[in-house]
């Protein structure tokens, strides 16, 4: 569960949002089919008792995405009950009165995928991917809770979900900059707005929450006529209907509660604040309240927006990034939001450069757009970035910001299902005059300046809990009715008994001219392209170099190629509507490019230049360098990036080539230290066409893309002998326990990792392992969240997961705790991991039949996008898997018995664990030694030794 602390403006969510990306098949080959529509077509009905049903049809993948939205979030709350809201999405995930028990239990056993619940100061959504055979089981669970919750909340159940809530809170907040919304909220809007607070709360109002308080929001908000309901994908509106009236058309209504009126409450004057954190650097933030959302003005405002901060080469990253050099970031953008949206700007100032004077130069730019406008070309510009992310995002049905998302939000906020396309119209005809325009309505009038500067944490003074005023509730109105059900609830779930094909689009191969082989998968669902170039030469390169040259180098490929420089090259990528760039891994390194499928040859040849030609200049390594520092300090100040630093070189030890920072950023010291030569002599030995894979996932086919590749690469060469592959030595684990602290001063959570080294991914029993480690850690309903969360509730969540690897695996657990538990939740820890991995408490059967459910019946729903299915080739080529990998996995984990598991599980020693918890010294030292789990000593950030052990 989550909660979306503001919501982006209704529709343009997904033209925001680049679609981005594991494994299975049963070859079917993809004919060529028309070019995709770019729409998102709906049928809706209601059904007597209100609900509202929307429609759409995508028979590209056999699941089914169920959308519901409850018109109701934190605005809705009443002066003592914030929070509220959110509190009450937690609650409904906790079962009904016909299914007791956690609400995911069923949807595992059929393979559900991209499930959640969110809640912002609008609205509460639950969202998930079921397989078709599975929607009768997701209907009947959803209008369970909306009808018969009642009866299966009580205290315990409240204090439980409490717990949870105010550990997300907590993790919130030990975050750098955590504390800034709160903030923001409070300074934009007065005590008596509906968004004077945030979504989450604060202590005291959880704590005054009460099981009344619980029973009246949910006979006032939860009612069929205050839901629009979503079903998309593998769905037709008569199945829909049926379904619908079946499930839920005996549930009656509830008053028909008001909404609160617009108000945007637009500043009448300028104010200003500074808030000291521990951060590594100060952030300015600029905000002012803007035209609600489902309003032609925040469509606008959004493009705006996209030229002033919004790309590569706008007002302000021109000016402040790359020309006068005073900030490491900065972007600007538009969130709307049902009452009043925000129209922000945040730039993240370079060390030692005064907050002022890049507030001058933000001042400056901003200024000289109002009075000018942008010019056709920016606008031209901006318009195809909205374009092409729309056409990316409505490849997805469901999940956050899928097409079903965007149908709910638009059939909640405007009453209209299709707003989408008020707002792709607007976006399509603005002109320059029309943002000038409207810069010059909105952000003219005050704003307020928040600047967060290094220091002492100050935390935000909560104000006490009141007793909220007694609400008089409306009659229902008498229109709703209800018909009757065939449904016994008594009977309980509906029980899925058979379940969709595994496919996955065939794998078709060609060599290039230049050597590289081509694995292409045909996707004609969207008219988009997508290719990843795959190298070997990841962060494991770096060995006997200098740490972070594989992921700089990779990251400077689009800071200017052949005959463009930085911003020009971004410039020409946006005006395509394509995304390029390059990143390393642990193993390897890619390029990739997402391009429309009618600007494919430009933009192939734009990614060709990327690949042969970089330009390396000087200027941008400077640039780049002084932001990436930046973000390694970024990365120290962040507890899990701190203690993902630190954890790998402790499990392998120094010399060895995974003993990096799993991010691969480096030092700061070795990122001051690269040199254009370094870059240079990095991209000649690793990145050559001989020997590599380009995958193609998308709407093409082998006869079109081929000879294209070949036009543009087929006379690319690399440059002497191949570099020998990194060796990857063997390591031993220790021989006990140890245990490092890494002090996080006024840390209100502990961030606590528990590591080891495994065998590699491409060992035989590899797939076991990763069943195993499901069972302990790598769901919601595992072990270990099970009981710090849901029976603990000492933390927001905790689980355990294996990366990838050529070499031994790291495997970890984690969990992110309340500070006074952290000894307690270490020994949770330790006892779970201890029992599980030497027998003690082995797996069940039961439990080894919920994940092979899991992992098997979600196999169908989870190549939905062509990234998806990228990433599964990904891992073919990578580890020498057979074309048919994605079967064999599948039949291996059919296959597997409880004793087999159990026997993967013991691959974790208990006794040899490496330990790193991040936190409060002063309050988790004593504590943590008290335990005698291990050799206990103080580490820095960088992983070196403080004080004495």
């Amino acid at each position: 569960m989550s909660l979306s602390i503001r919501p982006r403006a209704a529709a343009l969510a997904l033209a925001l949002a680049a679609v981005s990306g594991s494994l299975a098949f049963a070859p079917t080959m993809a004919a060529a089919a028309p070019r995709a529509a770019v729409d998102i077509p709906f049928e809706q009905f209601t059904l007597p008792n209100g609900l509202r049903v929307v429609v759409h049809t995508d028979r590209k993948a056999p699941i089914v995405a169920v959308n519901i939205w409850y018109h109701v979030g934190s605005k809705d709350e009443p002066a003592g009950r914030s929070g509220f809201a959110h509190l009450f999405e937690h609650l409904m995930f906790n079962g009904s009165e016909n299914h007791p028990g956690e609400f995911f239990q069923p949807f595992e056993l059929v393979g559900t995928t991209d499930q959640n619940g969110t809640t912002n100061s609008d609205r509460t959504n639950y969202f998930q991917n079921v397989p078709t055979t599975a929607l009768d089981m997701a209907l009947w669970m959803e209008s369970d809770r909306m009808g018969h919750l009642l009866g299966a909340i009580d205290q315990k159940v409240l204090e439980e979900q409490r717990g949870v809530v105010q550990n997300e809170k907590r993790e919130n907040e030990n975050q750098p900059y955590g504390q800034v919304w709160d903030a923001i909220g409070q300074a934009m809007y007065p005590r008596t707005h509906p968004y004077h607070h945030s979504t989450i709360g604060s202590m005291a109002d959880l704590n005054a929450a009460s099981l009344d308080d619980v029973k009246g929001w949910f006979r006032t908000w939860y009612g069929p006529n205050n839901a629009v309901l979503v079903l998309a994908g593998d769905i037709d509106v008569a199945t829909a209907r049926e379904k619908a009236m079946k499930y839920f058309g005996d549930i009656p209504a509830t008053p028909t509660m008001a909404q609160p009126p617009v108000d945007v409450a637009a500043l009448k004057v300028s104010t200003r604040a500074t808030l000291t954190d521990q951060v590594p650097q100060s952030r300015i933030y600029r905000v002012w309240n803007v035209a609600e959302t489902g309003t032609p003005d925040i469509d606008k405002l959004q493009l705006f927006a996209q030229v002033l901060g919004g790309s590569r080469s706008s007002r302000l990253d021109r000016r402040l990034l790359h020309e006068d050099k005073l900030v490491d970031n900065i972007a600007a953008s538009a969130y709307g939001a049902q009452l009043s949206s925000n129209f922000l700007i945040q730039a993240d100032v370079k060390q030692g450069v005064d907050p002022a004077k890049v507030e001058a130069a933000i001042d400056e730019e901003l200024k000289k757009l109002l009075a000018e406008g942008p010019t056709k070309a920016e606008v031209d510009q901006a318009r195809t970035v909205f374009r092409a992310g729309f056409v990316r995002g409505i490849e997805r049905i469901g999940g956050f910001g899928g097409k079903a998302d965007a149908l709910a939000e638009c059939a909640v906020y405007t009453g209209d299902p299709g707003c989408f396309r008020d707002s792709l119209k607007i976006i399509d005809t603005v002109k320059p005059a029309d943002l000038k325009a409207i810069g010059n309505k909105w952000l003219t009038l005050g704003s307020h300046t928040l600047v967060v500067v290094p220091g002492t944490r100050t935390p935000i003074v909560e104000e006490p809990s009141v007793a909220p005023a007694p609400m008089t509730l409306p009659p229902v109105d008498p229109r709703y009715t209800t018909t009757p059900s065939p449904v016994d609830r008594s009977q309980g779930v509906p029980q899925t008994t058979r379940f969709p094909d595994l496919k996955f689009p065939s794998l078709q191969r060609a060599t290039l001219k230049n050597g590289t082989t081509v694995i292409l998968a045909e996707r004609h669902e969207i008219p988009v392209v997508q290719m990843s170039y795959e190298f070997t030469g990841g962060f494991s390169a770096d060995q006997g170099h200098t740490l972070g040259t594989s992921s700089f180098a990779m990251g400077m490929l689009d800071e200017g190629a052949g005959d463009l420089d930085a911003l020009a090259f971004g410039d020409r990528a946006e005006s395509l509507g394509a995304n390029l760039g390059a990143g390393a891994s642990l193993d390897g390194s890619r390029a990739y490019l997402s391009t429309l499928t009618d600007k494919l040859d430009p933009s192939v040849g734009l990614f060709a230049q990327m690949l042969r030609a970089p330009r390396f200049d000087q200027k941008e390594i400077d640039r780049v360098k002084a932001s990436w520092i930046a973000g390694i300090r970024q990365e120290k100040a962040r507890p899990n990036g701190a203690a993902l630093r630190v954890l790998p070189p402790l499990l392998y030890g120094d010399g060895h080539a995974y003993a990096i920072p799993f991010s691969g950023s480096g030092t700061e010291a070795s990122i001051a230290s690269l040199t254009r030569e370094d870059l240079v002599a990095f991209h000649r030995a690793w990145m050559r066409p001989q020997g590599s894979t380009l995958i193609v996932v998308g709407d093409t086919t082998l006869k079109e893309i081929v000879p294209l590749l070949d036009r543009h690469l087929g006379d690319w060469t690399g440059d002497g002998a191949s570099p020998a592959r990194p060796q990857i030595g063997e390591v031993a684990r220790p021989k006990h326990s140890r245990i490092y602290l890494i002090d996080q001063p006024g840390a209100v959570q502990a961030n606590i990792f528990a590591g080891q080294v495994v065998p590699s991914t491409k060992d035989p029993h590899s797939v076991r392992f990763d069943i195993a480690n499901s069972v302990l850690g790598g769901e919601f309903s595992s072990r270990l969240n099970m009981n710090l969360r849901e029976d603990k509730h000492w933390a927001y969540g905790a689980y355990s997961f294996a990366a990838n690897a050529l070499g031994q695996r790291p495997w970890m657990a984690f969990a992110p705790v309340q500070i006074d538990r952290t000894a307690d939740s270490l020994k949770e820890l330790q006892r779970e991991i201890s029992a599980y991995a030497t027998g003690k408490a082995p797996p069940t059967a039961e439990e080894v039949a919920k994940i092979q459910a899991t992992e098997i019946r979600g196999l169908p729903g989870s190549f939905e996008t062509a990234s998806a299915v990228m990433g599964a080739i990904g891992g073919i080529v990578r580890y020498g898997r057979p074309d048919d990998y994605v079967f064999k996995r599948k039949a291996e984990i059919e296959a597997l018995t409880p004793a087999q598991v159990k026997e993967a599980a013991a691959t974790i020693d208990p006794d040899a664990l490496t330990w790193v918890v991040v936190g409060d010294l002063k309050q988790i030292e004593q504590p943590v030694r008290a335990l005698k789990l291990g050799d206990v000593q103080v580490l820095d950030a960088d992983g070196k030794t403080v004080g004495t052990p």
